[in-house]
């Protein structure tokens, strides 16, 4: 099995003075930057997509349950509905950044993130994403309570003990 042998593969969800959060390591390679050796900026749309992936796989309801219907009451997966970034400092090739996942916000269908991404504690990119929970058909599905309790457990402002 992967988990055991690469245990922080997924990143890992880590307690704060916040609540609790998810962080994946990402290493920058030569694919993720320009001519210039700087990240692309569509490069962090994809880390940022890694840590909303490892982050609903830690919470127990990874991606690929969701699709084939193991995982709800029909097959379902979060699409994104809206994103918007804030590009502070540049990530150079060869770096090693952190893409912090917190809860902002639950709705009915949805889930507001709030998406961090740093080198050395140091703020490089923010983002917003809001994504909805929609089945294969393509019309919106309520959050299920089990969905729903493993994201309050990480919403913003919780203190929770250690997952």
């Amino acid at each position: 099995m992967t988990g055991a042998r690469w245990p922080d593969l997924a990143g890992r969800i880590v307690q704060d003075a916040e609540g609790q959060h998810h962080i994946l390591p990402v290493r920058v390679y030569f694919e993720d930057t320009d001519a210039g050796g700087v990240v692309y900026h569509a490069s962090y749309v994809r880390f940022a997509e890694r840590g909303r992936t490892d982050f609903l796989r830690l919470l127990g309801t990874d991606a690929r349950r969701m699709i084939d219907g193991t995982d709800s009451r029909e097959p379902a997966a979060f699409v994104v509905r809206r994103m918007s970034f804030d590009f502070a400092r540049p990530a150079r090739m060869d770096d090693l950044l952190e893409v912090e996942t917190r809860v902002k916000e639950l709705g009915a269908a949805s889930v507001t993130l709030d998406q961090r991404i740093s080198r050395d504690g140091v703020p490089l990119v923010s983002a917003e994403v809001v994504v909805v929970l929609v089945s294969i058909s393509g019309k919106p599905l309520r959050l299920s309570d089990t969905v729903r309790k493993a994201f309050e457990a990480h919403a913003e402002g919780r203190k929770n003990s250690s997952a």
